[in-house]
C-alpha cells in the first residue's frame, strides 16, 4: 500500500457534486466580489458626465485621476491584505476591508468637488480584499472542487462588469452618481454581513499555492517572459479600458446628442451582440488547439477598434460599431487571459503568478486613468486613443511571438502527510500515465496537483495510484 497517513478525501471528484457548505461558501464569496465590482464599474460608463458639474471637473486630468485611483491604491493593498489575511484570519481582514471600502463609497458620495471624489476613489481601492477572498474560499473548499468555485467567482466578475454597463445610466437617472456611491457603500456594509453570518467559518487556515501569492516564489514568476507577456496584456487591455470611458460617454451626448440615462440603449445591445462571438471563439480555441491564433486575433481586433475611436470619434453611428468591435475583443481576452495563466505557471506558483497578474490589472486601471486624462486635457479625445492604440500594438507584436499554450488543466488531490522518500516515487509513478503532462507534489500543504492533457488522461490510473494501488 502507498504511506499515506490517509488516503485522499475525494477520489471520484469528477461526479461527486460540490457539498452544501463549499456551494454556500462560493455563492456568497461570489456575491461580494461581485458588489465590489459593481462599486467599481457602475460609475465607468456616466462618470465623465457628471464630473462635468463638480468644480474641478472640467480637468480631464482631474476625471481621469478620480477614474484610476481605485486601481493605484488597489495595487499596493491588494498583497498585504493577503498576507494579513495568513496572520489574523480570512474573515477580521475581509470585514476590515469592507469597512475601508464603503468609508471610500461615502466620502465619494458626499464629495463637493474632485478632489474629494479622489480621495474616497483612494479610500475604496485601499480595502483591496480580493487576495484575502480568494484565500478564504480555498480554505472552505476541497481541492478538487477548487476550480469549478473559482469558475463561480469568475462568472460573478463578468455578470457584474456586463450589468453594470447597462444598469450604470439608469440608476444615474434614478439617483445620480452620489446615490451610485451611496448605494455600494450600503451593499459592502451589508456584504459584511453575509461575510460574518452567511459564508461558513474555515476549520483551519493554510497556506494554499494555487490560490495565494508566496513572496519566494515571486522572482521566479517574474523572470518568467511567457507570464509577462500576459501581465503586460492584462495591464494595456485595463488601460484602455478605463482611458476608453473618459471620452465614449462624452462622444456618445455630444455625436449622437443621447441623454446620459439612456447611454443603456447602446452599451446593452452591444454587449449581448458582443457575447454571441464569445463562445464559439473560446470553444473553438480550445477544442482545436487553436487559442494562439484566438488570441492574436482578439488582440488585433481590439487593435483596430481603437484605431477606429481614434479616427471617428465625433460620429455617433461609427462609435457605436466600434464599441461592438471593441467589446467583442475586450470579452474574448478577458476570457482567456486567465487560463493562459494558468497553463503557463509552473503548478507550484500557479497563486503567485495570479497575484502578479491581479496586480498588474489593477495598475493598469491607474495608468489608463491617469494618462488617458493628462492626453485629453493637452491634446485631445483622439489621442487618448492613439495612445491605446500603441500600448495594444506593443501587446499584439510581444502575443505573436508567445509559444502556443500547452492544451492542459490542472488537477488537485489531497493526499495528506508524505514521507520525504516517498515523494519522488510517487511523482515517478504519476508521470508515467498518458496526458499526464507534469507532477507537483506539494509536501506542506499535502497535495499533488497535475497538469493534465485536455485531449484525455488516465484518471482512472493516477486515481488507483493516489487511493493505494500497486
Amino acid at each position: 500500500m502507498w504511506p499515506f497517513s490517509r488516503k485522499p478525501s475525494a477520489m471520484s471528484s469528477e461526479v461527486a457534486p460540490m457539498t452544501r457548505s463549499e456551494r454556500r461558501a462560493a455563492a456568497s464569496l461570489a456575491a461580494i466580489f461581485g458588489l465590489r465590482m459593481l462599486g467599481m464599474f457602475l460609475i465607468l460608463p456616466v462618470f465623465a458626465l457628471y464630473a462635468q458639474d463638480l468644480p474641478g471637473g472640467d480637468d480631464h486630468a482631474l476625471v481621469g485621476l478620480a477614474l484610476g485611483m481605485y486601481g493605484l491604491t488597489q495595487a499596493l493593498f491588494m498583497l498585504p491584505f493577503g498576507m494579513a489575511s495568513d496572520r489574523w484570519g480570512r474573515k477580521p481582514v475581509i470585514i476590515a476591508g469592507l469597512l475601508l471600502f464603503a468609508l471610500g463609497s461615502f466620502v465619494a458620495a458626499a464629495a463637493d468637488d474632485i478632489y474629494m471624489v479622489i480621495l474616497g476613489r483612494a479610500l475604496q481601492g485601499a480595502g483591496a480584499i480580493s487576495a484575502a477572498v480568494t484565500a478564504l474560499l480555498a480554505d472552505l473548499t476541497r481541492e478538487e472542487k477548487r476550480t469549478q468555485a473559482m469558475a463561480m467567482v469568475g462568472s460573478t466578475i463578468g455578470l457584474a462588469f456586463a450589468l453594470s454597463l447597462a444598469a450604470g445610466p439608469l440608476f444615474y437617472r434614478w439617483i445620480g452618481v452620489p446615490g451610485i456611491f451611496a448605494m455600494t457603500g450600503v451593499l459592502a456594509l451589508l456584504a459584511i454581513v453575509v461575510v460574518k453570518f452567511v459564508t461558513p467559518n474555515p476549520g483551519l487556515t493554510v497556506f494554499h499555492s494555487d490560490a495565494q501569492t508566496n513572496p519566494r516564489r515571486l522572482g521566479d514568476v517574474l523572470r518568467d517572459g511567457e507570464l509577462l507577456r500576459l501581465d503586460f496584456g492584462i495591464f494595456a487591455l485595463h488601460a484602455a479600458q478605463m482611458a476608453m470611458f473618459l471620452i465614449v460617454p462624452l462622444a456618445l451626448s455630444d455625436a449622437g446628442g443621447l441623454p446620459a440615462d439612456a447611454h443603456w440603449q447602446v452599451y446593452l445591445p452591444v454587449l449581448l451582440g458582443s457575447f454571441v462571438f464569445l463562445v464559439p471563439a473560446v470553444i473553438y480555441g480550445e477544442k482545436y488547439g487553436r487559442m494562439k491564433p484566438v488570441f492574436v486575433s482578439a488582440i488585433g481586433l481590439m487593435f483596430l477598434a481603437q484605431l477606429g475611436f481614434s479616427l471617428f470619434i465625433g460620429h455617433f453611428w461609427a462609435v457605436v460599431a466600434t464599441l461592438l468591435a471593441y467589446f467583442v475583443a475586450f470579452n474574448i481576452l478577458e476570457a482567456t487571459l486567465p487560463s493562459l495563466v494558468s497553463k503557463v505557471a509552473p503548478a507550484e506558483a500557479k497563486g503567485t503568478a495570479m497575484g502578479v497578474y491581479n496586480t498588474a490589472q489593477a495598475l493598469g486601471l491607474f495608468f489608463g486613468g491617469a494618462v488617458g486624462g493628462w492626453l485629453a486635457k493637452g491634446w485631445g479625445q483622439s489621442a487618448v486613443f492613439v495612445f491605446c492604440a500603441a500600448l495594444i500594438g506593443v501587446w499584439l507584436v510581444l502575443a505573436k511571438g508567445m509559444r502556443p499554450p500547452l492544451r492542459v488543466k490542472t488537477q488537485m488531490f489531497h493526499v495528506g502527510h508524505l514521507e520525504a522518500a516517498a515523494v519522488q516515487q510517487l511523482a515517478a509513478r504519476l508521470s508515467v500515465f498518458a496526458g499526464v503532462e507534469s507532477v507537483t507534489v506539494l509536501v506542506d500543504e499535502g497535495v499533488v496537483m497535475l497538469k493534465v492533457s485536455q485531449l484525455g488522461w488516465d484518471e482512472e490510473g493516477v486515481k488507483h495510484v493516489l487511493q493505494g494501488g500497486e
